[in-house]
């Protein structure tokens, strides 16, 4: 191994220098606030859990991002966790056990095995809230609400928000009684977006004429609030449970337009992201610039039923590394130079940080200068007393 090899960092692994490190802390505290605003409790997972409970319930499609250890003291088997809201979920339904809903926030390093799909690198750091205990679309639009402002207090000028509903494409496999290869073969022909494969699954698979025509509604029924009118008359026939999607989806899009005006929507009924344990509404914010989505989340109701209390849920997430790169990594000049030594120097130093100024105190001998250490102003002995003064 050579010198230069020893610094490498594994792949999807990155450190975070000055100044991005800055933003990133001031970005969380500014964001936890925010959601302590909105009602939000903030809770501390463990990095690392015992496996049957970590993959458990919602977890258990992360067992190929988990990094997996021995317990030294049990022999047992860990996990380090790769996302957060499983074991949110967790503290819900086993820990706090509390009544009615309850919501909350969470800011904290994840290690992934395998790098996200959706999201860059393996060790993001995850910050979101969940909402649990109101099935309601009140508790939805809430979570939608507050992404949206998320985004926007981070940065975010131009917000693209992608929303769809699990349920419909839901409610058609069950009517057309799909299962095993066949409802994966469906599955993955609806994923690709490819009219091609969709319509020789659907041939090979549904053998109602009716429901063969709305599952090939739904590999087109994408784009602006049009959509919904367009859904409203392709699924005319199609189970209560559609037309109630379909309302909640309309419901949405006028709550969120109502309170973001300028969101551009963009409506996917085809989308199944999460479908393993998405149960409602589910959604993706997009920022011009960026080809991944900054803030993905939905509705994963009867979550902590492996914990012995199903709970309905919703919720979002996103990676804090991604939302600090929206506003420019270089910090404004703000701080106070002090010179090396002086009479009384201490003093006025240490007043000054009391009040909550950035000081920084040169050490003797040094060679850089206020400039360097991003200070635009100066600490100077006037008249027998300590003056700040601009630069």
């Amino acid at each position: 191994m050579t010198i230069a090899d020893r610094w490498l960092l594994p792949d999807g692994m990155d450190e975070v220098l000055p100044p991005q490190a800055n933003r990133m802390e001031e970005l969380r505290r500014g964001l936890l606030d925010l959601y302590h605003r909105w009602g939000y409790d903030q809770v501390m997972p463990p990095t690392a859990e015992f496996l049957d409970s970590l993959l458990t319930g919602t977890g258990s499609d992360l067992a190929l991002q988990t990094f997996k250890l021995t317990d030294q003291l049990t022999g047992r088997m860990m996990g380090i966790s790769a996302d957060v809201t499983p074991q949110v979920a967790r503290m819900d339904a086993h820990s706090l056990k509390r009544q009615g809903p309850v919501r909350l926030c969470y800011c904290t390093d994840v290690l992934r095995a395998t790098p996200d799909q959706h999201q860059s690198g393996r060790s993001p750091v995850q910050v979101g809230v969940e909402l649990f205990g109101h099935a309601g679309l009140e508790a939805d639009l809430e979570i939608l609400n507050l992404a949206l402002a998320s985004l926007t207090a981070a940065g975010a000028g131009e917000i693209h928000l992608a929303l769809g509903h699990i349920g419909i494409y839901r409610s058609l496999v069950e009517a057309s009684g799909l299962e095993g290869d066949a409802e994966r073969a469906m599955f993955e022909a609806l994923e690709l977006k490819s009219p091609g494969d969709l319509a020789a699954r659907v041939e090979a698979s549904v053998s109602d004429p009716g429901l063969a025509e709305m599952f090939m509604a739904l590999g087109r029924l994408h784009g602006g609030v049009e959509v919904l009118e367009e859904a409203r008359e392709a699924f005319a026939e199609a189970p209560a449970a559609v037309a109630s999607a379909l309302e909640q989806l309309r419901a949405l899009q006028r709550g969120v337009l109502a309170a973001h005006p300028g969101v551009s929507l963009y409506l996917d009924l085809g989308e199944l992201r999460g479908y393993a344990y998405h149960t409602g509404m589910l959604f993706a914010a997009y920022v011009p610039g960026y080809g991944q989505a900054l803030a993905k989340g939905g509705r994963y109701d009867d979550t902590g039923r492996a914990f012995g209390r199903a709970r309905p849920a919703t919720g979002f997430s996103m990676d804090l590394k991604q939302l600090a790169s929206l506003s420019p990594a270089e910090p404004p000049h703000e701080g106070i130079w002090a010179p090396a030594e002086g009479e009384g120097l201490v003093d006025a130093v240490m007043a000054l940080r009391g009040r909550g100024e950035r000081v920084v105190h040169a050490l003797p001998g040094q060679r850089t200068g206020p400039a360097e250490h991003r200070c635009d102003r100066r600490l100077v002995l006037h008249d027998g007393n300590w003056q700040v003064v601009t630069l």
